[in-house]
């Protein structure tokens, strides 16, 4: 659905306002205008950091946020149904409120000033506040690398060239110079590196370095550059971008970083983001320099933490899932949303670092891995070579859980893929007081007697991100807050059960059931932070879609679980849950503890294997070819299975 009707010319490809005419807010957070001159402008300030942009009056909080670059978190893409885009008004004369406000915000919040974002029309110069949130990255990017046993032969290879000057009697051109010194043959003309060729030899007195992708030469360096050679690997989540700087001469990783996903302002999840892409040229390309944006900011810090120029980053990996690729590449998605789900493209893909925009030497190699399928992603191929599925014997299943849940289940010669839409429940999304895995955050629950929490940072708690939801719920199953359908208790013989803590945490709730892991007195926002059975639903419904997807794959494979000889959790949400209370909640097959290990961001390390081994990318490529995909939408027994595991 577009806003845009009539009332809007384009201009140099820029849509624009005929006339001040107010926006209905939906689920378009569409594009900032640039206005003809009977447009008014208003002024917005973001703090803290004091970020200034002018927009047009009419414009949202929301799409000032996203115009100034500044975080504000809208998981539902600015449908006003999730919550989340709260800020803080400076002038609390409010106008009056929403429905999606009088919703989401307590009578505190409303009395301080708080608004929902997607909700707020700007009208006049406007002073935001916001809430600041500082992401645990570490979780992602700090991970144990599973991958350091790779021989090392990266596709990009140095070479020292101590040249003879050219003379009277030896008049070769400067290009074929260089070409005839290095041991490559079939070198292909590169006229943009031969415009500075004979400036950098004659600077250098002919004594240069060579930079070679494979049969193309990328750079001529001045002088002997062999020991300085440098990639970049990058995992884009839908939650996280994760980025490793690689030493291509050692093999290690020599420096990371991390943001959430720029693109997160047009939604939480894939399809929020399919369908602000779908909206046209600019949308999608609105969707892609956000993600190019962020990737040329960790560059920049990356390259001034380790003294090196961007230029000398010859090489970037890229994985995520298919959705991410596409958007990365700025092509199409719009027709993996609806069945059949087809992708644009299937192969790896090789792009110039100039022709996206990134930040690196100009002439690098920008590297898509393969993938599978509409929403099996090159991200998956990165967790097979990583753990090496094609290569053990038995049977090996290894589940990427996040915002999507892919798995792989390999053995008898067949290598399965699938993917669940788990929902973005696991992020911390569609859960009342759910957040990412950031300061604040609820990352482990007990309960005895009372409820013992253990928070990111060692804060106050704001939220509860997944591991600690998965905790949670699994504690609240052991000790009989909830039941194996998932209601929580709440006549009388049952709460009778409980400590006097306990039972007082249990109470009926504005929509419900709910039970209280901190009370008010001790969170940073002064609120009671609840799991409320619609919560719970939540959870059900993730975790039900991941198992229907496993229970397939066995089928397929014709075997049972007990067959299973290895489980991989991957993913910083996979390495922080509890195996213990997954399979507390019937997350994961019912295996010996033993057999089930978590193995960080092995969809990083897959990248990272890639980058520095020619044949481990020819083995990623071999994997995509051979990879069966179950398509579990048209499978008649996924509602079967899907119901049958929704219990705990």
């Amino acid at each position: 659905m577009s806003i845009f009707g009539n009332n809007y010319d384009t201009i140099d490809g820029t849509r624009v306002k005929k006339s001040p005419v107010r926006l209905e807010m939906s689920y378009d957070l569409i594009f900032f205008f640039r206005e003809e001159i009977v447009m008014d402008k208003v002024k917005v300030t973001f703090l803290p950091g004091n970020k200034t942009v002018s927009v047009s009056k009419g414009s949202t909080i929301l799409q000032a946020a996203i115009a100034a670059d500044v975080k504000v978190e809208s998981n539902c893409g600015g449908k006003g149904t999730c919550g989340k885009c709260k800020v803080q008004l400076a002038d609390r004369n409010l106008t009056p409120i929403s429905k999606a406000e009088e919703k989401f915000l307590s009578k505190s919040e409303l009395s301080e000033g708080f608004v929902l974002a997607c909700q707020r029309f700007l009208e006049e110069d406007t002073v935001i506040s916001l809430r600041e949130q500082k992401d645990s990255f570490s979780r992602k990017t700090g991970l144990k690398n599973i991958a350091e046993d790779i021989p090392i032969n990266p596709s990009i290879a140095k070479h020292f060239l101590n040249l003879n000057p050219p003379t009277i009697e030896d008049q070769l051109p400067d290009w074929d110079r260089v070409k005839n010194a290095l041991p490559v043959k079939d070198i292909p003309f590169d006229r943009s590196l031969a415009a500075s060729l004979p400036g950098i030899l004659r600077k250098s007195k002919f004594k240069v370095t060579a930079v070679l992708d494979e049969n193309e030469l990328l750079a001529i360096e001045s002088g002997d550059t062999m020991d300085r050679s440098f990639g970049l690997v990058v995992d884009i989540g839908t939650t996280t971008v994760a980025a490793y700087l690689m030493d291509l001469n050692s093999g290690r990783v020599v420096g990371n970083g991390a943001l959430t996903n720029p693109q997160q302002f047009f939604g939480a999840d894939v399809i929020s983001r399919i369908n602000h892409a779908s909206l046209g040229p600019d949308a999608l390309l609105q969707l892609q320099e956000k993600v190019i944006g962020g990737l040329n900011n960790i560059i920049e810090v990356l390259c001034k933490e380790h003294r090196l120029k961007a230029e000398e980053i010859y090489q970037v990996i890229i994985v995520g899932n298919t959705t991410m690729s596409h958007l990365f590449l700025g092509i199409d998605p719009t027709y993996l949303a609806p069945a059949p789900f087809i992708p644009v493209f299937h192969e790896s893909v090789k792009v110039t670092a100039r022709e996206l925009g990134l930040k690196i030497l100009p002439s690098g190699k920008v590297i898509v891995l393969p993938i599978v399928a509409g929403y099996v992603g090159s991200d998956t191929i990165g967790v097979a070579l990583a753990t090496k599925v094609d290569r053990l014997s038995g049977i090996t299943l290894a589940i990427d859980i996040g915002t999507n849940g892919e798995m792989i289940l390999a053995g008898k010669g067949r290598i399965l893929t699938c993917s669940t839409a788990a929902g973005p429940a696991f992020e911390g999304a569609q859960i009342k007081y759910g957040m990412r895995a950031a300061e604040g955050a609820i990352e482990e629950v007990t309960i005895t007697e009372d409820v013992e929490l253990k928070v990111i940072a060692n804060i106050k708690p704001k939220g509860i991100c997944g591991s600690g939801l998965i905790d949670a719920i699994s504690e609240m199953v052991h000790s009989g807050v909830i039941d194996e359908s998932g209601r929580i208790a709440g006549e009388p013989e049952e709460l009778a059960m409980f400590s006097p803590q306990l039972r007082d945490r249990i109470r009926e709730g504005e929509s419900g059931m709910e039970f209280v892991l901190a009370w008010s007195k001790d969170t940073e926002n002064g609120q009671d932070i609840v799991l409320t059975q619609k919560d719970i639903r939540e959870l059900q419904l993730a975790k039900g879609a991941i198992m229907a997807g496993i229970k397939i794959l066995l089928i397929e494979m014709e075997i049972d679980e007990q067959q299973i000889d290895r489980v991989f959790l991957a993913g910083a949400f996979g390495n922080y849950i509890k195996k213990e209370s997954a399979l507390g909640i019937k997350l994961l097959p019912n295996l010996p503890l033993e057999r089930i290990t978590a193995i960080g961001n092995a969809a990083g390390d897959g990248a990272k294997i890639a980058l520095i081994s020619v044949a481990e990318r020819k083995r990623a490529s071999d994997i995509a070819r051979v990879a069966e995909h179950i398509e579990l939408s048209s499978r008649r027994d996924f509602q079967d299975f899907f119901l049958e595991s929704l219990s705990f």
